[in-house]
């Protein structure tokens, strides 16, 4: 990704989200699992799967909007956890449903490294414009 693609997030980079595409309708990225994200059980806390959710959703509508003078921050986020993971990455994959004026809405799968279904998410993003 050229550097004008890279985008700095103090959270983002707290939690290792590695990005790897903005495309919002195709959007990745993932995040290697370390004993910091894990609950007590030994596998990645919920808060993980739903940061890294929103994280990739603002971001892809962020790159959107950027050049028309927006900001893009999550409204909604309502992720429900499938299966578990403890150890590779969590992996997340982005698509946008509903792209409006003010709200954008996109549906985001993560899986594990052996691509099964670990959470779904659905993530809603405010788009609005950029306070000086």
């Amino acid at each position: 990704m050229g550097r004008e693609e890279t985008i700095r997030s103090g959270f983002g980079q707290l939690i290792g989200v590695e990005w790897l595409s903005f495309d919002p309708e195709d959007a990745r990225a993932r995040i290697k699992v370390q004993d910091h994200h894990l609950q007590p059980f030994g596998v990645v806390h919920g808060g993980v799967y739903s940061s890294l959710a929103e994280s990739i959703c603002s971001a892809a509508a962020y790159f959107a909007v950027r050049d028309e003078d927006m900001a893009a921050m999550g409204q909604s986020n309502d992720t429900t956890f499938l299966r578990s993971i403890g150890e590779g990455y969590v992996n997340a994959t982005a698509r946008i449903r509903h792209r409006g004026r003010t709200t954008w809405i996109f549906d985001v799968e993560m899986t594990d490294d052996e691509g099964l279904v670990c959470a779904l998410a659905r993530i809603t993003i405010a788009v609005r414009p950029r306070r000086r």
